[in-house]
């Protein structure tokens, strides 16, 4: 049965990484020992080392410790081993590349679909739905596809913003551009606003967290959906 938090970010305004999600962690990962780290987004071009290094440190908080998965021979083998896998944020087509390349994305789907907790923020996130198309990076690299693991029957827009009334930016919305996917594509869309998470159980999809969620279908008006509610798209 799956077990997942998908959050839309790894650090809130005002505190320290993965802070905010502590608690959470602690519940869900009980009796984790030590956590898989996927640190191949790697934010702002750092290096894996740098960057599970900066996991390692916010999960001993919680008594957890993490490895990341460069530091195995075995990718695929360490994915099926782990106790609790998180893939951090970044960039999602370096990522996505990444998964593909390491031929690690078929045993990460897996995993999760067997019970492994895991745990995505942002970029991590993004890979949990249909495919990465509605991510906000650049496309840094260019991966084999934009399919990704499909654990959720939708896909994700994190670090989702609403028009800013009065703002004089002239471009594009986070709306506008997910009106754009939808001319061509079917698949619905969640704009997980900052310091929100979806906890998966099995296929049991719910919102938690101090904000709402805004709910994309094509050819419907978008929902919003209060923290606590189950999200379900038709």
């Amino acid at each position: 049965m799956k077990k997942m938090i998908i959050a839309s970010t790894s650090t809130i305004h005002g505190s320290s990484y993965l802070e905010y999600l502590l608690p959470t962690l602690k519940e869900f990962f009980v009796d984790v020992k030590t956590v898989l780290f996927i640190p191949y987004a790697r934010p702002s071009g750092i290096s894996y080392d740098t960057y599970t290094k900066t996991a390692k440190e916010a999960f001993a908080k919680i008594n957890m410790d993490v490895i990341g998965i460069h530091q195995f021979e075995n990718s695929k083998e360490a994915i099926l081993k782990a106790e609790a896998i998180f893939t951090g944020g970044g960039n999602t087509f370096e990522l996505v590349n990444q998964l593909y390349k390491n031929d690690v994305l078929s045993t990460l789907k897996e995993a999760l679909e067997n019970g492994t907790p895991y745990l995505g923020t942002s970029a991590g996130s993004n890979i949990c739905g249909v495919n990465m198309m509605n991510t906000n990076d650049m496309p840094i690299v260019y991966p084999p596809s934009f399919t990704t693991l499909g654990c959720i029957p939708f896909n994700i827009n994190a670090h989702y913003l609403d028009p800013i009334e009065d703002s004089k930016h002239m471009g594009e919305t986070r709306e506008t551009r997910i009106k754009e996917f939808h001319v061509f594509n079917e698949i619905s869309v969640l704009g997980l606003r900052e310091g929100s998470w979806l906890e998966v159980f099995g296929d049991e999809i719910v919102l938690k967290g101090n904000y709402t969620a805004r709910l994309f279908q094509k050819d419907k008006n978008p929902m919003e959906l209060e923290s606590g509610r189950e999200v379900v798209v038709f």
